[in-house]
């Protein structure tokens, strides 16, 4: 097992590398992970890796799948993340997270053990983007911009894997460059960086009453819907999960009027209902038509 406390010697200590492609950039408005990949790393050694695809079982924004390339097509035949949600536990065990911007990767993964129903993952997470900011006097500190500076090979940028190997590299340089200034330990690479990542603890929402139930009971509600051109309408949806940041909150449910999984924001909703009596407002059974 690999010592993880402060003052473990860094060649000593595990670290797993991970990068998520996404929806959109946003986790707290319900966006998900599509594509995850994770690399253990002790010692310059690998130690293992994993890879997937994600069905995120909702669409793919314009703007994330410009950047990663990856469409909705592709992505609806591969596993949700709850079945390959226990080899990512896996790989975040007994290790040092590493990721580049780190509190992005870490509210996608946070959201995924939120709906898991898992208590957060205690632990240390190393930010290369921050290091890269307290480190050096790098014009630009995103990915590429880091690497060019650093002279280290980039894989294939937007993808995690690639992502994966790049910031190993620009990690490895980062460690070389503390060892010569005699940072060796785990707690001197968390002062250079100025204290842990947190794993993200989103604060409790306030929900109203038919949605609580909705959602404790896997029923259905009842919209009346405001959307953003300011057209109401009505709806029947199967509220999956609730997710907010201190100002909107956003509720993530199966539509039957899109016959798709959607994001509704809850200062939008007009007028809601619990589904009492397992029928729709018109009458007929609610089952997904």
């Amino acid at each position: 097992m690999s010592d993880l406390s402060p003052g473990a010697y860094l060649g000593n200590t595990t670290f797993t590398v991970v990068d998520v492609e996404t929806t959109g950039l946003s986790a707290v408005s319900g966006h998900r992970i599509c594509e995850i990949a994770m690399l253990r790393y002790r010692g310059g050694r690998v130690l293992d890796t994993f890879e997937s695809l994600v069905n995120p079982q909702r669409a793919m924004s314009p703007g994330a799948a410009a950047v990663n390339g990856l469409t909705d097509w592709r992505l609806q035949t591969e596993p949700i993340f709850s079945q390959i949600a226990e080899r990512v536990r896996e790989m975040t065990e007994d290790t040092v997270l590493v990721a580049h911007n780190a509190p992005f990767d870490l509210s996608f993964l946070a959201g995924e053990w939120r709906r898991l129903r898992w208590p957060p993952r205690m632990g240390f997470t190393v930010d290369t983007l921050t290091l890269a900011r307290r480190m050096y006097n790098f014009r630009r500190n995103n990915l590429a911009d880091v690497a060019h500076s650093l002279r280290v090979l980039i894989d294939q940028e937007h993808r995690a894997m690639g992502d994966v190997w790049t910031t190993l590299r620009i990690f490895e340089v980062m460690m070389a460059d503390l060892n010569r200034r005699n940072f060796v330990t785990l707690g001197d690479l968390l002062d250079v960086q100025g204290g842990n990542v947190m794993w993200p603890e989103p604060a409790p929402l306030v929900l109203p009453p038919d949605l609580e139930l909705a959602l404790a009971e896997s029923r259905q509600l009842w919209l009346r819907y405001r959307g953003q051109d300011g057209h109401i309408s009505e709806r029947w949806v199967e509220p999956l999960d609730v997710t907010g940041d201190g100002e909107l909150v956003y509720l993530s449910a199966y539509c039957q009027l899109a016959g798709d999984q959607r994001v509704f924001r809850l200062d939008r909703v007009v007028e809601m209902r619990l589904d009492y009596d397992g029928r729709s407002a018109n009458g007929r059974g609610n089952a997904r038509r």
